[in-house]
C-alpha cells in the first residue's frame, strides 16, 4: 500500500460475535468473494484462512485475532477476525482499540447471546461504529425480527434493516425456507447461485408475497433516517411522496452510522453462501475510513499536562500503537496501527513509554498466517502493518517521532482469574520453561507468570481453564516442552480493610554489620488506575539521597504480595517520615524497614481477601429454571436479572469463581443437556471471612 493511497478508501474493520455465531465462516466468505482466496475453507475441516493455528483447527474455534488485507469495490480493507470465547476476550479488546469499524455477527436463531453483549460493550467502550449481520437465516427457528428486537432491548442499540430475508429456516420447516434477501433501498430481490458458492448474484423483482412486508420495512427505514436528517433534504422528499435517490439515502446512512446513532442491519447465511456481497458493499459504503474518525489523543511525555493530538494525515508526525505481539525465535512480530504520518522500514523511532529508541526493521502486510506476508518499504496513516526489529516494545506501547513525541493511552485488560502450578517434567528443562513462558507472556497480556513467594512454585494465570489449556498445548506442540500442571486455582487478590499508618523498622545485623532504619507510611485502600501506587512526601533533605528512592522501591517491592502471598490490589502508600542514622543506615536497612511497614499494615485484623466474581449468563428451558435457581443460590450467586423468550429463560447472575469450576457439567445434568451458558470475569469483591480464616489458619 503506497504512502499516497487515498485514506477515504481504507477500511479497518473487525468481525466480532458470540462463539458459534458463524463469525469465521462469514469472514471466509468475505475473503473468497473479494478474491483474496480461491477456495472456500470450512471451520469443521480446519481449512479457514484466519484460523491458521493448529489448536484453532482442532477445536474449531478462533483463539488468535488474525489480520487480513483485501480489496473490494476499489477499497483497501484490513479485516481482523476475533475470537468469540470469553477466555480470549483480550484479543477482541486489543483489536477494537485500533479499528475504525466492525461487523457484529448474530445467530438468527439464538439472537443476542452473552458474549454478544460483551463484544458490543467493548465496541461501545472504544466508540466503534458497527454494522449488524444476522447470520444463519437458514437454520431451524431463525427469526430476523426477534434479533432486531433483542439488539434494541438487550444491547440498547439502534438497528436499521437495509435488507430483509426472503423466507427463514430450512426446507424441513413448514414456513418458507430462506431463499435470498430483499434490498430495501433498491427494492430488488437478490438471489445467490448455489452452483458457484454464491459468487453469482441475481437481481429480480420482489416476490409478490414479500412485497407488503418489504414496503413496510422501507417506510420504517426512512422514518428512522428522517429523524436525524441535518438539512431535511430526504425528509422533504419523503413528505412529498417523491422517490429518494439511493445515493442520498446511502450518504445519510453513512453519516448516522459513523455518529453511532444507527447500526445498519443485513442478513444471510454463510453456510448457504447467501447475503455476503451486500455485507461487503455495506462495509465500504457505511463504515468509516480513518479520515472519518476523530484525531487520536495522547499526552506529551516530556510535559504530561500537555495534550497532544494526531490527525489521520500523512503530513502529520508519525505515531502508531503496538496492539499485538507474536513471539518467534527468528524475531518477534509486532502489529502496529499507524495513526498519523508515514512509517518507513529501516528507520529509528521513539517509544516514549519506555523512553527508548527502536528500529523499524521490516514492514509487512500479513495474510492471517504470519508466514504469509508481503514486504513494504513504507506505509502511512490509517494502515495496519506488522513490524520486525523492535526490542523493548510490548502490547499497548506507542511508537512516534523522537522530536515530536506523543504517548497514546495504553490498552487495558481484565486481570487473570485462574492459576495453575506448572513445572517441567525434566529438571533439565527448567530454563527452557522460563524462556517459553516469557515468550507467551510477551504475546498475551492476560497470561501472567509468577513465583509463589511461600512455596517457590511457578504459577501461570489466565482468563479461564481453556485459556491455560491452550497455553499448555502450545508449549507441547510448538516448543516441544513437556510440563506438569496442578489443578486450576482461583487467583485471589489482597487489599486492606481500613486505612492505617505503620512504622517499619530495621535494627539488626545484616551481613555482619549492625544496621538501622525507620520509616513511617500511610496506607489507604482505594481504587485507582494502578493496583498499587507509592508516593514520597518526605521533606526535602530529610534524609540523604538515594535513601528516599530506596524506600519507595522497597515499598513497591513489598506490595507485590500481601500477607497471604497473593497480589495486592487497590492500595495507595504514602511515605511520610523516615529516620536516618549516619553511622548505621544503609540501603538494605531502609528496604527492610519498608518491608516491615507493609507487613504490619497487612496484619491479620486488617487484611482483606478479594475473590474474582464472574458474570454468568444461562439460557435454559423453563421447566429447569427452578433447579438452576437452587443451584446458583447454593453457590453464593446473586441473580440480578432474567427474561423469557418463548419457552427459554435467560438468567443473569454474579457468582464467585471458586464455586463455579464445574458449573458447565453440573448445568448439563440439571437441564438434561439443554442449557447453554457463558462465564466471564466481572470484578473482584471481598471474600467471606470464613474463606480468609481458612487461608490464615490453613
Amino acid at each position: 500500500m503506497a504512502a499516497t493511497a487515498d485514506l477515504k478508501l481504507i477500511r479497518n474493520i473487525g468481525v466480532i460475535a458470540h462463539i458459534d455465531a458463524g463469525k469465521t465462516t462469514t469472514t471466509e466468505h468475505l475473503l473468497y468473494y473479494a478474491g483474496e482466496k480461491h477456495k472456500l475453507g470450512g471451520v469443521d475441516e480446519g481449512t479457514t484462512e484466519t484460523d491458521y493455528d493448529q489448536e484453532e483447527q482442532e477445536r474449531g474455534i478462533t483463539i488468535y485475532s488474525a489480520c487480513v488485507p483485501f480489496k473490494w469495490a476499489g477499497h483497501n480493507v484490513n479485516l481482523i477476525d476475533t475470537p468469540g470465547h470469553v477466555d480470549f476476550t483480550a484479543e477482541v479488546e486489543r483489536s477494537l482499540r485500533v479499528l475504525d469499524g466492525c461487523v457484529c455477527v448474530f445467530d438468527a436463531q439464538k439472537g443476542v447471546e452473552a458474549q454478544s453483549e460483551t463484544v458490543w460493550r467493548q465496541a461501545n467502550k472504544y466508540s466503534v461504529p458497527r454494522i449488524v449481520f444476522v447470520n444463519k437465516m437458514d437454520v431451524v427457528g431463525a427469526n430476523y425480527a426477534q434479533c432486531l428486537d433483542q439488539v434494541r432491548d438487550r444491547l440498547e442499540g439502534h438497528p436499521l434493516p437495509l435488507v430483509i430475508p426472503i423466507g427463514a429456516g430450512s426446507i424441513k420447516e413448514t414456513q418458507t425456507p430462506f431463499k435470498g434477501v430483499i434490498d430495501l433501498l433498491e427494492m430488488k430481490a437478490l438471489f445467490f447461485d448455489a452452483g458457484d458458492n454464491g459468487r453469482t448474484v441475481r437481481k429480480a423483482d420482489i416476490p409478490e408475497e414479500n412485497l407488503e412486508e418489504a414496503t413496510k420495512y422501507r417506510e420504517q427505514l426512512f422514518d428512522v433516517l428522517t429523524q436525524n436528517d441535518p438539512d431535511d433534504k430526504i425528509t422533504s422528499l419523503v413528505l412529498e411522496g417523491k422517490e429518494v435517490p439511493i445515493a442520498a439515502a446511502q450518504t445519510l446512512i453513512r453519516e448516522q452510522t459513523i455518529k453511532r446513532t444507527i447500526q445498519p442491519v443485513l442478513c444471510g447465511s454463510g453456510r448457504e453462501h447467501m447475503g455476503i456481497q451486500p455485507l461487503l458493499d455495506a462495509v465500504c459504503a457505511y463504515l468509516p475510513s480513518p479520515l472519518d474518525r476523530p484525531p487520536v489523543v495522547g499526552m506529551n511525555p516530556k510535559k504530561p499536562e500537555k495534550e497532544e493530538k494526531r490527525k489521520p494525515d500523512v503530513k502529520e508526525p508519525f505515531s502508531g500503537l503496538v496492539f499485538k505481539v507474536i513471539a518467534q525465535d527468528s524475531g518477534d512480530i509486532f502489529f502496529v496501527r499507524v495513526y498519523s504520518g508515514i512509517m518507513k522500514s529501516n528507520t529509528r523511532v521513539f517509544n516514549p513509554g519506555k523512553d527508548a529508541k527502536e528500529v523499524l526493521g521490516k514492514l509487512y502486510h500479513i495474510h492471517a498466517d504470519p508466514t504469509q506476508r508481503d514486504e513494504l518499504t513504507e506505509t502511512h496513516a490509517g494502515d495496519i502493518v506488522a513490524v520486525i526489529g523492535l526490542k523493548d516494545s510490548v502490547t499497548g506501547d506507542t511508537l512516534c517521532e523522537t522530536q515530536q513525541p506523543i504517548l497514546l493511552e495504553k490498552i487495558t485488560f481484565v486481570e487473570p482469574v485462574v492459576s495453575q502450578r506448572i513445572e517441567p517434567e525434566s529438571t533439565a528443562d527448567k530454563d527452557k520453561l522460563l524462556n517459553t513462558l516469557n515468550k507467551l507472556q510477551r504475546e498475551d497480556p492476560t497470561f501472567i507468570v509468577r513465583h509463589d513467594k511461600d512455596t517457590g512454585q511457578l504459577l501461570m494465570s489466565g482468563m479461564g481453564t481453556l485459556h491455560l489449556e491452550v497455553k499448555r498445548h502450545k508449549m507441547d506442540r510448538d516448543y516441544r516442552l513437556k510440563v506438569r500442571v496442578g489443578k486450576p486455582q482461583v487467583s485471589y487478590r489482597e487489599t486492606l480493610k481500613n486505612a492505617i499508618t505503620t512504622t517499619g523498622e530495621c535494627d539488626r545485623q545484616i551481613g555482619g554489620k549492625n544496621v538501622f532504619a525507620r520509616v513511617r507510611v500511610e496506607f489507604d485502600p482505594r481504587k485507582a488506575e494502578q493496583p498499587v501506587s507509592v508516593i514520597n512526601k518526605l521533606k526535602p533533605n530529610e534524609i540523604p539521597n538515594p535513601f528516599p528512592d530506596v524506600i519507595v522501591r522497597g515499598l513497591k517491592s513489598a506490595l507485590q504480595s500481601g500477607g497471604l502471598g497473593f497480589p495486592v490490589s487497590d492500595v495507595h502508600a504514602t511515605l511520610i517520615d523516615a529516620t536516618f542514622d549516619p553511622e548505621r543506615s544503609t540501603e538494605p536497612a531502609f528496604e527492610a524497614a519498608a518491608d516491615d511497614a507493609v507487613r504490619k499494615a497487612f496484619s491479620r485484623e486488617n487484611m482483606q481477601l478479594l475473590e474474582p466474581m464472574m458474570k454468568l449468563t444461562i439460557s435454559v428451558a423453563e421447566e429447569s429454571v427452578g433447579n438452576v435457581f437452587s443451584y446458583l443460590m447454593a453457590r453464593r450467586a446473586e441473580i440480578y436479572h432474567q427474561d423469557s423468550n418463548g419457552k427459554v429463560c435467560t438468567i443473569y447472575a454474579y457468582a464467585p469463581l471458586v464455586t463455579m469450576f464445574n458449573y458447565a457439567d453440573e448445568l448439563r445434568s440439571l437441564s438434561q443437556g439443554r442449557a447453554s451458558s457463558t462465564l466471564e470475569p466481572h470484578t473482584y469483591a471481598p471474600a467471606p471471612d470464613e474463606l480468609l480464616r481458612s487461608f490464615l489458619d490453613g
